[in-house]
């Protein structure tokens, strides 16, 4: 999963880059008359909207990957019969990974809120006055998103080990019990 999550958050912070990246090339089109100009723009707002819906979706597997682990965790616990540790353990992860995870997407939202204020299409009164405050959400926000993402690749990684303490146990309490490990009896193991 870590692998996945960083290709994925990796292509939301170039998105979001390149989408940050095209406004500061368009500038402000506020009083703009250049269709080809003005045809940008609609890639950008376009774009604006792809990023944020790749970031939304890279938030969401990591809730999603912390409440399935968390419950096969519960549960395989519960089944052999292993130290609440490891629930501990996985339960205290997710909960320090959930507000990033929020925090994230509501970043994006902001910044998509600001840059429908500020567009000029929209045809609203005072739009121009909200262009700085999108140019500088639009700038620091992507930043923050992007150690969002670090800070829930890092809660990852260490749920990723509390599975694998957790597989560890489960071996042993199968072999103890004579049960097949690895897809391998103890019998086969001892003769093999």
């Amino acid at each position: 999963m870590e692998k996945l999550f960083r290709w994925v958050a990796t292509f939301a912070v170039v998105l979001m880059l390149a989408t940050a990246g095209l406004g500061l090339w368009l500038g402000d089109l506020h009083g703009q008359t250049d269709q080809a100009i003005l045809r940008w723009g609609t890639v950008h707002r376009l774009s604006g909207v792809l990023a944020a819906l790749v970031v939304v979706l890279v938030n969401s597997m990591s809730v999603t990957y912390f409440i399935g682990t968390d419950r096969w965790c519960r549960e395989v616990v519960e089944t052999y019969g292993l130290a609440n540790t490891f629930v501990a353990q996985s339960k205290q992860i997710k909960r320090r990974s959930f507000p990033f995870a929020l925090l994230g997407m509501l970043s994006v939202v902001a910044i998509v809120a600001l840059g429908g204020a500020a567009d000029p299409a929209a045809g609203r009164q005072g739009s121009a006055d909200w262009v700085t405050p999108h140019l500088l959400g639009g700038l620091g926000l992507p930043a923050f998103i992007a150690v969002c993402f670090g800070v829930q690749r890092a809660r990852i990684m260490q749920q990723q080990q509390v599975i694998e303490a957790v597989l560890v146990a489960v071996r042993e309490v199968r072999r103890s019990r004579g049960l097949e490990v690895e897809g391998q009896s103890e019998a086969a193991e001892v003769t093999g």
